[in-house]
C-alpha cells in the first residue's frame, strides 16, 4: 500500500502572471523550484489563498532570478495577477518511507524571494 503524502510546497507565493493564450502549466522560477525539489512536468496542486480556488497542473522552468510565477492557459482563469497562492507537490509512498520522510516547505516574501527553506513539521 502506499500514501499520498505531502513532497514539498512553496508557501504564499505571489501571482506575478496569468498567460491566457498558453497550453497550461505554471511557470516557476527555477531558484524556487530548486528550492522546492520540483520537477520540470511535476503536478502540483495550486491553493489560491484570495478565491478559494484548488487545481491541478504541471510545472515549467522559469528564468533564474526572475521570481517569476505566471499561470498559464486555462489555470490563469482562476487566479490574477497579485493573487497569493500555495503551490504543494505530492508524492507515492510506503508506510515506512512516510514515516522518515520530511517535506520541503519553502517561505517566500511578497516579492518570491526566499525567506526560510524548512522542514514541514506537522
Amino acid at each position: 500500500m502506499t500514501f499520498e503524502m505531502l513532497y514539498s510546497k512553496i508557501h504564499r507565493a505571489v501571482v506575478s502572471d496569468a498567460n491566457l493564450n498558453y497550453v497550461g502549466s505554471i511557470t516557476i522560477d527555477k531558484d524556487l523550484m530548486d528550492a522546492a525539489k520540483l520537477r520540470v512536468g511535476q503536478k502540483v496542486q495550486i491553493v489560491n489563498i484570495n478565491n478559494g480556488e484548488r487545481f491541478s497542473t504541471y510545472v515549467i522552468k522559469g528564468k533564474r532570478g526572475k521570481r517569476e510565477i505566471c499561470l498559464n492557459g486555462a489555470a490563469a482563469r482562476k487566479a490574477e495577477k497579485g493573487d497569493k497562492i500555495i503551490i504543494i507537490a505530492y508524492a507515492s509512498m510506503s508506510k515506512k518511507e512516510a514515516e522518515k520522510f520530511k517535506p520541503t516547505v519553502v517561505l517566500v516574501d511578497k516579492k518570491n524571494n526566499i525567506e526560510e527553506i524548512r522542514d514541514f513539521i506537522g
